[in-house]
């Protein structure tokens, strides 16, 4: 995945760039997170895959603060959703 679709889903200007160390550094986060959580690798052909890094590094880009129980509410049901579906349905198709 490309910072640019992280930019084009998080609805910034492709040549705002003022952020961009920080939006990599979260990209990369969300892959390891990803990854950590059901042990696969990254797979950029999978849209569950890409949907989640989105899912991830929007909310933190958006939630810089201390995030309160509230907040991770939000995106906790539909990302552990996400990542249930690749764990077990993707568990062979590492890359």
């Amino acid at each position: 995945m490309e910072l640019t679709e992280i930019k084009e889903f998080l609805r910034l200007e492709q040549d705002y760039t003022e952020e961009d160390i920080f939006l990599n550094s979260l990209l990369v986060a969300a892959k390891e997170y990803i990854k950590n959580a059901t042990g696969l690798d990254y797979d950029d052909t999978n849209e569950l895959y890409k949907l989640a890094i989105k899912i991830l590094v929007t909310h933190w880009y958006e939630n810089r603060e201390a995030i309160s129980e509230k907040k991770t509410d939000k995106i906790a049901f539909s990302l552990n959703s996400i990542l249930i579906q690749l764990q077990y349905c993707y568990e062979g198709d590492t890359v």
